[in-house]
């Protein structure tokens, strides 16, 4: 919670002797200043109150799951990982068909690409689940989604390039959880503390983390619905961009991902050979790697670069 401070300004206290150049204010403008500035103050005041006691009824019933928010966050994050490792897997031979069809891979790297990433895949996502080696099992994370990127044809592709920016974010978020506050100094070298280091992080995969929403505000057809849902979502990205009430406008798009996520990309309601349920199906699993960042967010706070951790200096 913000420090409040008291009134507009010092009060303007008459001398004790008048003299001939002392006159009375002749429009009753004292301490509280102008007559509209009053009113102001007083909204603003209450608006910070509201948003404060948000935060407060937040901080209060997640208070129980605290404990397990960075583990489960980090699982929600690493889980389009998984579900495409197994789809690779049980898709095997249509994946080589493709690859060897539409990219005309040689076939021996056509296998060699697809066990390179299921393995990759599966062997970082677990790492990061048991948060072990967070800078190897990252760096392998955003190699596969650099790779599949070259690999399927996807890289210019708007939807793919914005879905997996916010994902990167997740990672990124994933990495400065992992930090520790200790420093690591090379001899003879510059160097940061990890404190440091994971400010930086924070600011980048707080950053990046809402490109999904850039993306569904740029895509499909508009209605009443859509743009209500994107009016308020906006408002929260920017708050989280600038870190600014962070806890309560990342829990928020939480929720409001979530509802999204169940209502839009439902592909279990799809039958299995229509073509479109894969692609309802990596959405689904993308939109949840996002939600989990946002929830180690809610967990670590918008970091050191943010105007919620300016108001604690000033």
């Amino acid at each position: 919670m913000s420090q409040r401070f008291g009134g507009p300004g010092p009060s303007i206290r008459p001398p004790t002797t008048a003299g001939p150049s002392y006159r009375p204010d002749p429009v009753g403008r004292g301490a509280g200043g102008l007559g509209g500035g009053g009113a102001a103050s007083d909204g603003l005041e209450q608006v910070r109150g509201f948003a404060s006691k948000v935060e407060d009824l937040i901080d209060t019933y997640t208070q129980p799951l605290k404990p397990y928010l960075p583990a489960f966050g980090r699982f929600l994050i690493v889980v389009t990982f998984l579900e495409d490792a197994l789809r690779i897997l049980t898709q095997w031979s249509d994946q080589i068909w493709y690859l060897k069809k539409h990219r005309y891979f040689p076939a021996f790297f056509a296998y060699l690409f697809l066990i390179v990433n299921v393995l990759v895949m599966v062997s970082c996502s677990g790492l990061v689940i048991r948060r072990q080696y967070p800078e190897y099992a990252v760096g392998g994370l955003l190699a596969v989604v650099v790779l599949q990127g070259f690999g399927y044809g996807l890289i210019f592709d708007l939807n793919f390039f914005l879905r997996n920016l916010s994902v990167i974010g997740g990672l990124l978020m994933v990495l400065s959880d992992s930090l520790s506050k200790k420093k690591n100094i090379f001899a003879g070298l510059p160097s940061i503390s990890e404190t440091d280091k994971r400010k930086y992080f924070q600011l980048a995969g707080r950053v990046l983390l809402v490109f999904l929403f850039i993306g569904f505000i740029i895509q499909g057809t508009w209605s009443l619905t859509r743009i209500i849902f994107s009016i308020v979502g906006l408002i929260s990205v920017v708050l989280v961009v600038v870190g600014f009430k962070t806890k309560w406008s990342a829990t928020f798009l939480v929720l409001l991902l979530s509802i999204f996520n169940i209502i839009i990309n439902n592909w279990w309601s799809v039958h299995s050979a229509h073509p479109q349920r894969d692609f309802l199906k990596y959405d689904f699993f993308q939109t949840l790697s996002i939600v989990g960042g946002l929830l180690l967010l809610v967990n670590m706070g918008p970091g050191g670069i943010s105007v919620d951790e300016k108001k604690k200096v000033y």
